[in-house]
């Protein structure tokens, strides 16, 4: 692989680290921080959901920008961003201010998660394409190790702690931003602005195995294709079956509770008997879990195929659920019972809807609304994340907490199973299948 490429690559996924550790730092810092602004469950959820409504905002209006200046000046501006985020809510003294920079926060969080894998998409050559690609998603893993590690870190650093949390941001947010300035603009996008020498110098540069203007000459007719595209009706008959699949795998991704375990372990693991030094010890562990099994999904998912792993980590996820929940409506398990539970769910969820909704997101659309139904999936996906995010902490205020927890993942698991028989039923194996067969596809509802 030219080195050129992989830098290109690499650094694009920082993007990924900073969606990651951005939205996971919150964690261990909450504690502290909803003391200092004395929230009540209300403000708290609005806190922490907060930075997920700014990703939505940033997710679906990078869109025209992204194609009017390019994808790297404007992951230039998600990095920015970052550091104008981290710096903002390290310093807030209340908590308006607090939302704020966490909003300003989530638009690079959305901005990052459409761009960086365009980018990547758009400089690899097709046989590194994949393994490219997913350097994304292990780089999103990642940022939420290095966020709970970080929390762990700083835990017993005195009162000032949660700020410390945040500003620790501003380095990768750094580090991404100059390091921008040494990779290539993307070709697809120098050929779309007719750039075409330019795109030239870049296709070379990265050590195409296609020759320069045959491969503009794709990128050109496959403008032109898309650009005919835009006209079809996204919801005929046969485009609407496609796009409540697409709904389906962004909402269920989301009501299996993984968001509440990334934002809230902390709390979860103190409402079981954790201290809070030990309660954040813990997400440390469910950050690897998530790492190791991310990793092991990569290995697995051209080889099975998506269907079976997802249905497996669906079913999985379902019994581990069901066991926490169990364990907090008076099952009283343990502590230490309550965290292998924990981690089970989180290696489930890793191994197979962490890993295929993104990917199922990019495969099942026909190509002429796959844009489209791609940004209507994961409209899905945001909109969920953010909106139990935000009811969680209300919800179990309205009990005793761990009633309140147990019933919460009560919902999860049952929701989960229902996500099981749903793709079961309606999901087609897009594995080992060119996009055009998969676009023939009869089986759907």
């Amino acid at each position: 692989m030219n080195r050129k490429v992989l830098l290109c690559a690499l650094v694009a996924a920082i993007g990924g680290f900073l969606y990651g550790f951005d939205t996971a730092v919150i964690n261990g810092a909450l504690p502290f921080f909803r003391v200092y602004f004395n929230l009540d469950a209300t403000m708290t959820g609005w806190a922490v959901s907060s930075a997920l409504i700014g990703s939505i905002i940033g997710a679906i209006s990078i869109g025209v920008p992204g194609d009017k200046y390019g994808r790297r000046e404007m992951l230039k501006l998600a990095a920015i961003l970052f550091a104008i985020s981290a710096i903002g809510t390290a310093w807030a003294n209340d908590i308006n201010t607090f939302i704020a920079f966490r909003l300003i926060g989530g638009l690079a969080v959305g901005a990052a998660s459409v761009l960086s894998p365009m980018y990547i998409s758009e400089i690899a050559p097709p046989r590194f394409r994949g393994r490219l690609i997913i350097t994304f998603q292990l780089s999103l893993v990642v940022g939420i190790l290095l966020a709970f590690m970080v929390d762990y870190i700083l835990v017993d650093t005195g009162p000032n702690n949660w700020r410390y949390m945040f500003i620790s941001e501003i380095i990768p947010a750094i580090l991404f931003l100059v390091l921008l300035f040494f990779v290539e603009k993307s070709p697809r996008w120098l050929v779309q602005k007719d750039r075409i020498e330019e795109a030239k110098l870049v296709i070379e540069a990265i050590g195409s195995e296609e020759d320069s203007q045959s491969l503009i000459k794709q990128i050109q007719n496959t403008l032109s294709i898309e650009a005919s595209y835009k006209t079809e009706n996204l919801f005929n008959k046969t485009n609407f079956k496609f796009i409540m699949l697409g709904i389906a795998v962004g909402l269920f991704s989301q009501f299996t509770g993984i968001a509440i375990v990334m934002y809230y372990a902390t709390d979860i693991f103190r409402s079981a008997g954790f201290s809070t030094d030990s309660a954040i010890g813990q997400t440390v562990v469910l950050g690897l879990t998530n790492l190791i099994f991310t990793i092991i999904a990569m290995l697995l998912i051209d080889k099975i195929g998506r269907k079976k792993l997802l249905l497996t980590g669906m079913l999985g996820m379902s019994v581990f659920l069901g066991l926490f929940s169990y364990s907090f409506l008076g099952g009283n398990l343990g502590n230490m019972i309550n965290l292998i539970l924990l981690v089970g769910f989180v290696a489930f969820f890793a191994s197979s809807m962490g890993a295929v909704v993104f990917v199922l997101l990019a495969e099942i659309f026909p190509n002429s609304i796959r844009s489209r139904g791609m940004a209507i999936g994961s409209f899905s996906n945001w909109i969920v994340n953010a909106s139990i995010t935000f009811i969680f902490p209300v919800f179990i205020a309205a009990f005793d907490e761990r009633i309140g927890i147990g019933y919460s993942f009560a919902f999860f698991s049952i929701m989960t199973f229902i996500g099981f028989w749903v793709f079961k039923k309606f999901l087609f194996e897009t594995h080992n299948r060119s996009l055009e067969n998969i676009e023939m596809e009869d089986k759907v509802i």
